[in-house]
């Protein structure tokens, strides 16, 4: 284990400290080793280095974690059909002091009978949104959007 011209001290059978026995480097080198279930780990304290020699295969089967349900998508602020969002603005008081506060779209869940689908289509959209879509139609908006009504 002791390189040549070094003298080493085994400590607590974990790692050992290794001198060199001309006093010219000045720094002692320390080696821990590691023997775990991956591999063995060599660890040089001397200029950075660093060694992960080839591990061998495991026979044991790799240990899953458990699975954990899906999070659900957290709904974004944002009109999907007109793609209006928050807005920023200042509230201004009496002393002309200015706090930032924000101005969020109408967002409404509505139930809209779909024509072509012959069934009703539950959306969570702006007022103004509901309000081009009672001018336009369902299908007009929702192709412009880009947005498949067959998934909903």
């Amino acid at each position: 284990m002791a390189a040549s011209g070094t003298s080493c001290v085994v400590m607590a059978n974990k790692f050992s400290l290794c001198f060199p026995k001309n006093k010219t480097l000045g720094l002692p080198l320390l080696r821990l080793n590691v023997a775990s279930e991956i591999g063995f780990v060599t660890s040089q304290f001397s200029g950075l280095q660093i060694s992960y020699p080839n591990s061998p295969k495991l026979a044991s089967p790799a240990i899953s974690a458990p699975l954990r349900p899906a999070l659900q998508p957290v709904a974004r602020r944002v009109c999907p059909f007109t793609g209006k969002k928050a807005n920023k603005a200042n509230k201004v008081s009496f002393s002309n002091h200015k706090t930032i506060k924000r101005q969020f779209v109408n967002l409404q869940y509505k139930k809209v009978w779909w024509e072509a689908g012959k069934r009703y289509v539950k959306l969570r959209l702006s007022t103004k949104a509901l309000k081009t879509i009672e001018k336009n139609g369902l299908d007009a908006v929702a192709k412009k959007a880009g947005i498949d009504l067959r998934k909903k």
